[in-house]
């Protein structure tokens, strides 16, 4: 069976595909993210000169350390995908209540939510993406 299943093959593991679903709108999300923090950054402190410096920033620059919820989120779903034994119904609502929670939009509160507000206010590919998680979160 190939990796990606046609209309007409049921999936292996409905669970499964719809935590690789979730994963995959996670990414977009996390990279546009990313891509707009990068330009918020380089506003402020100026062009990184390559992409191994930007690298460095986002991993050692407290500017960019509320993004780090979204990355261990999108490697915990790794690692459930990963792993042998079947997944289980409430896993798989726990990492989608917990995608709802991180997904929480609010301007009055900590950095990484009030962050995660102006990055939607600034960014329409945040938007899109944050409304594709949103989705399959309620699927």
């Amino acid at each position: 069976m190939d990796e990606f299943p046609t209309m007409t093959e049921r999936p292996e593991n409905p669970l499964k595909e719809q935590l690789a679903a979730l994963r995959s709108r996670l990414i977009v999300l996390h990279k546009a993210l990313i891509d707009s923090e990068r330009v918020e950054y380089e506003k402020s402190f100026g062009k990184l000169k390559s992409p191994q410096e930007f690298l460095k920033a986002l991993i050692n620059d407290p500017w960019f350390a509320w993004l780090q919820p979204f990355t261990a989120m999108v490697a915990g779903i790794d690692e459930m995908l990963e792993r042998e034994e079947p997944l289980r119904r409430e896993e798989v609502q726990k990492v989608k209540s917990d995608a709802r929670a991180l997904l929480e939009v609010r301007e009055e509160t900590d950095d990484s939510r009030r962050s995660y507000f102006e990055a939607l206010q600034r960014e329409p590919d945040v938007i899109l993406a944050h409304a594709a998680v949103m989705k399959e979160i309620k699927a």
